[in-house]
């Protein structure tokens, strides 16, 4: 442990993710034991104040606990790890941007709510309004796990705030995660598959980050996967986060052929006129947001472009599980 920290910082991350587990269940094995012996006190006292609040702390016990068993199914090979999440504006022009700009929010407003921590790595601004594109890190313990199906196409429909007449607009954004993997997963990536282009930032960032060519563009000829990354004013630290990108995306598309059988009924259950389009969210007439994929919708639109993914999450998430599991 004291010649290998690197190996020790590991062990101890890993130590520290387990004894959080474990005590999760405890205090609630704990406060389990609490409340009933609430209800029992109440019942002989004949307290129902007692024994309804004692109700009422159980079901939240059993929400928390239904959670805890759901992350207990997060045992895929990187579902600990952190995630990259990519946002791009569909055909649309502004619209699209400005849908783009929204979702990207939502993820990140998702993530602060979960205590995760956010790292900029690349954006590309519209031309009037909101992106074209933008990749974010997001930092925490299964980060990759709760987000990796989120990947594939949201719709909005609103009325245009861009449009003078007020008519309703349909707009298309994707949104890929994939996970960051770490030096004990291997992937290879011979020079000759890549080709590197350099360009300068277009986003704010200080004199040295316009002025000189530190952002990395790299494509995966092979692939035609295309990662980018101009967070550092350091072109060779840009490379190297792009690469660590790359090299994640190859693995989470090695992850994906190994589960194309197993996934084979939920792509079957996307509607095909929409492609891969897996959730809709609707401003105008009505507010609602709905997932296509699970059948779970809710009429609290802002909420849930505020950062409240969870019921989505965690239908999805179990149907994945379920769905590998048979």
């Amino acid at each position: 442990m004291w010649d290998r920290p690197e190996q020790a910082q590991k062990i101890l991350k890993e130590r520290t993710r387990l004894e959080a587990e474990v005590n999760a269940c405890r205090t609630i094995e704990r406060e389990l034991a609490d409340q009933l012996e609430l209800i029992e006190l109440g019942e002989v006292e004949g307290d129902q104040a007692v024994i309804a609040e004692a109700e009422t702390v159980l079901e939240s016990l059993r929400e928390r606990a239904a959670k805890l068993e759901l992350e207990s199914l997060l045992s895929g090979e990187a579902d600990a790890n952190d995630c990259f999440l990519e946002v791009h504006a569909g055909a649309g022009g502004t619209e699209s941007q400005d849908w783009a700009e929204m979702l990207l929010r939502m993820y990140v407003r998702w993530a602060e709510q979960h205590a995760f921590a956010i790292e900029w790595l690349a954006e590309s601004p519209g031309e009037e309004a909101g992106i074209k594109s933008a990749t974010v890190r997001i930092k925490g313990t299964n980060a990759f796990g709760w987000l990796k199906t989120e990947s594939g196409v949201h719709r909005l429909v609103r009325i245009s705030p861009f449009d003078s007449s007020a008519r309703r607009h349909t707009s298309f954004a994707s949104v890929w995660v994939y996970p960051v993997i770490d030096e004990s997963i291997e992937v290879e990536v011979p020079d000759k598959d890549l080709r590197v282009d350099t360009y300068r930032s277009s986003g704010a960032g200080g004199q040295h980050v316009n002025k000189t060519d530190s952002a990395v563009r790299i494509t995966h000829l092979p692939s035609n996967i295309v990662v980018q990354c101009q967070s550092n004013r350091s072109q060779h630290r840009n490379r190297a986060e792009a690469m660590n990108m790359l090299r994640a995306r190859l693995y989470e598309l090695e992850l994906q052929k190994r589960e194309e059988k197993a996934e084979a009924r939920e792509a079957e259950k996307t509607e095909i006129g929409w492609g891969h389009q897996i959730r809709s969210y609707v401003l105008h007439p009505y507010q609602m947001v709905k997932d296509l994929r699970t059948g779970v919708e809710t009429g609290n639109a802002p909420g849930v472009l505020d950062g409240n993914l969870d019921p989505f999450l965690t239908a999805s998430l179990a149907q994945r599980v379920g769905g590998v599991e048979n």
